[in-house]
């Protein structure tokens, strides 16, 4: 098991850039897909990006692609978010969470095991 903990949201206005951090605990970090989702108000959750075990493969939500960039140090147990030119619908609690399945990563939320408890974003206008 690796636990979760988000970090780097906050208020911003519309146009800005927010870096989201995720640390995770223990020395099986880089064992695990990762992945960050969100959920706005009264929404459902959504996935935003995911990453491999070792960076390699990436995918992203058509909302944020070429607005976001996930990326991961393993030596540092850390998933990041940098989310530029932000959008006051990106406004949402954002989630990491990671997946031991093997193959490719994946958007699926049910895939996913391990969950950090949630960091606000919120991008006004």
């Amino acid at each position: 098991q690796v636990q979760l903990v988000e970090s780097g949201g906050g208020l911003v206005q519309a146009g800005g850039s927010l870096r989201l951090s995720c640390t995770a605990s223990g020395r099986t970090f880089s064992t695990y897909s990762m992945g960050w989702f969100r959920q706005a108000p009264g929404k459902e959750r959504t996935f935003v990006a995911t990453i491999s075990r070792s960076g390699e493969i990436i995918y992203y939500a058509d909302a944020v692609k070429g607005r976001f960039t996930i990326a991961r140090d393993n030596a540092k147990n850390t998933l990041y978010l940098q989310m530029n030119s932000l959008k006051p619908e990106d406004t949402a609690v954002y989630y990491c969470a990671g997946t031991a399945s093997f193959g490719r990563p994946t958007g699926t939320q049910t895939e996913y095991r391990n969950w950090g408890q949630g960091t606000q974003v919120t991008v006004s206008s």
